[in-house]
């Protein structure tokens, strides 16, 4: 991977989880900036990182070669505006942006028109290395700084490159919001255990060990389809067919399918709002 000098506006959740990943690749900590103006969170990365914390965003991006931009879309127009006005010069950066709900061309309306962005989208599991992004390159963006924007969120978990923008809502659908999915999906089994009668952690030991032995076999078999992992565990007239019986009287499809597409459209409504 290339080093070039990275500053991470905004110290939150996801630009640690980014530095995380970085510096245990063996990415130089002196090539890391971290600024905000609240110097406790970027007193912590420094701490735990041994990078750059700043609390003046102008010089930051000013030193940096790519700027990542990780901060809430409801201020980013404030924080690049601010930017600008301090006269800050993207002509020659590279911007990744990891704020779910604003566009590229909105963007570029902020910091340049000819600016080169990199728009993604990673989930939570990134905060332990492992996580889902989806990425999308405007125009401006050289396949150098294509390589490293994916080297950078390899960092964190698998990448994978979209080629038209609007699909980067429904890789919000199908990853960006997900987790919480499993997560919904995990709690209802976990309730109903314990009404069976086991213990909360016990309930959620047969939960949490269940999923993660079904995600292994998905991983560890890719030449299979899931629905053929889904049939292997299924003897008819069983257990598991009855209750896949049930999941399907109950249309679970159709109602992931509607969630989805429901995530997919709120994405398209932020970028109007952002």
């Amino acid at each position: 991977m290339l080093h070039k000098k990275i500053t991470f506006i905004g110290a939150g959740n996801m630009a640690a989880s980014i530095i995380s990943g970085l510096v245990k690749s063996g990415y130089p900590a002196d090539f890391i900036c971290a600024s905000e103006p609240n110097k406790a969170n970027t007193q912590k990365l420094v701490e735990q990182f041994a990078i750059t914390g700043n609390q003046d965003n102008r010089a930051s991006a000013d030193w940096a070669e790519v700027v990542v931009l990780a901060v809430k879309p409801q201020i980013m127009a404030d924080v690049c505006q601010t930017l600008i006005e301090q006269g800050v010069d993207f002509s020659n950066k590279l911007v990744i942006s990891i704020a779910a709900g604003v566009s590229v061309q909105r963007l570029q309306s902020l910091l340049g028109e000819n600016t080169a962005v990199i728009r993604t989208m990673p989930n939570t599991p990134s905060l332990l290395q492992k996580g889902m992004t989806g990425l999308f390159a405007s125009t401006q963006v050289s396949q150098e700084n294509k390589t490293f924007a994916g080297d950078l969120m390899a960092a964190v978990g698998e990448t994978l490159w979209i080629q038209e923008e609007s699909m980067i809502n429904a890789v919000t659908a199908a990853s960006g919001s997900s987790p919480a999915y499993f997560f919904l999906f995990m709690e209802a089994m976990q309730n109903k255990a314990i009404e069976m009668g086991f213990a909360p952690e016990q309930a959620r030991l047969l939960v949490m060990q269940s999923a993660l032995g079904s995600i292994e076999m998905v991983k560890q078999n890719p030449d299979l389809e899931i629905s053929t992992l889904r049939e292997n565990v299924t003897s008819k007239g069983g257990t598991t067919a009855q209750a896949l019986t049930t999941f399907n009287e109950l249309q679970l499809s159709e109602i992931v399918a509607k969630a989805m597409q429901a995530a997919s459209d709120r994405g398209a409504e932020m970028e109007k709002l952002f």
